[in-house]
């Protein structure tokens, strides 16, 4: 079996968030320090821009995290003509076969890509995952080679079953 997810999935789903959200307590509870300390010195600055802003912070995370990252799935390895796919505790078998179509983005980070199947799996009809590819500058223009790959084995499985 070999690995076609980046091992940096657990930090983009769980860490990240984590990082956030203690992020912007810090800056709220600092903006909150010293508005207390301005309303002693009797210099009171009004409070809803101290509000607004770790609030628009906030629901801009959600919305990154919500498109980006939450529908990842933690694992995926490729078997043989199988896909094996692990996310929250569970795993399934994908046969390459049963594989509709594979999208893969190049201009986003992290990486993605979408495997779309034929019918609904435990995870749905979209599996989508952080590819482990190179990085860099030059390798954000050129196709991912795990997305071509996949593509090649499932035209070839597609031939072959004709």
């Amino acid at each position: 079996m070999r690995r076609l997810s980046s091992s940096t999935t657990f930090f983009y789903k769980r860490v990240f968030p984590l990082l956030w959200i203690g992020f912007l307590l810090a800056v709220f509870g600092l903006q909150f320090w010293v508005a207390s300390h301005a309303r002693a010195n009797e210099q009171s600055p009004p409070l809803f821009p101290l509000v607004l802003m770790p609030l628009f912070l906030g629901g801009i995370m959600f919305i990154v995290y919500r498109k980006l990252l939450h529908d990842l799935m933690d694992e995926v390895w490729l078997d043989g003509d199988w896909l094996v796919v692990k996310n929250r505790g569970q795993q399934i078998r994908v046969a390459l076969r049963d594989v509709m179509n594979i999208n893969a983005t190049t201009m986003t980070n992290p990486r993605r890509i979408t495997v779309m199947l034929r019918t609904d799996s435990r995870f749905g009809p979209n599996l989508t995952f952080t590819p482990a590819s190179p990085r860099g500058f030059a390798a954000a223009f050129k196709p991912d080679p795990i997305a071509t790959e996949l593509i090649e084995r499932v035209d070839a499985l597609r031939g072959a079953s004709r």
